[in-house]
């Protein structure tokens, strides 16, 4: 994901070396009928304290950030904006599965949110 390791500063081998220090939110959606002020940013701030312990539990390391992806033509992100993940520019609509070039998917923008001082 070149947005994201620019973002970072990453090299081909720092990010081989990183990428193990990163976990993905693959999937938030408050549905449009839901109405209650602050949630999404109230629960992505809760997920933001709790991760890095339980993935140290659970992995044996921690984390140093979070990133997400959110499909530009459906959503908006206003929620990642709303608990300060940075949105840090878009894929190129293509799949990681992608090795031939010919699969187009839809862009998405690429935000990230640092877990502490050694992150994004």
């Amino acid at each position: 994901c070149a947005p994201r390791d620019q973002a970072l500063g990453w090299s081909e081998p720092q990010r081989r070396q990183g990428l193990s220090r990163l976990a993905n939110n693959t999937r938030f959606l408050i549905l449009p009928w839901v109405r209650v002020p602050h949630l999404a940013s109230a629960v992505l701030g809760a997920v933001a304290r709790r991760i890095d312990a339980d993935w140290q539990a659970k992995y044996g390391h921690g984390l140093d950030a979070l990133e997400t992806f959110v499909e530009r033509d459906r959503f908006a992100g206003t929620c990642y904006r709303a608990a300060n993940w940075r949105c840090v520019g878009a894929t190129r609509g293509r799949s990681r599965q992608d090795r031939d070039h010919t699969r187009a998917v839809p862009v998405k923008e690429v935000y990230l949110y640092s877990l502490n001082r050694r992150g994004p």
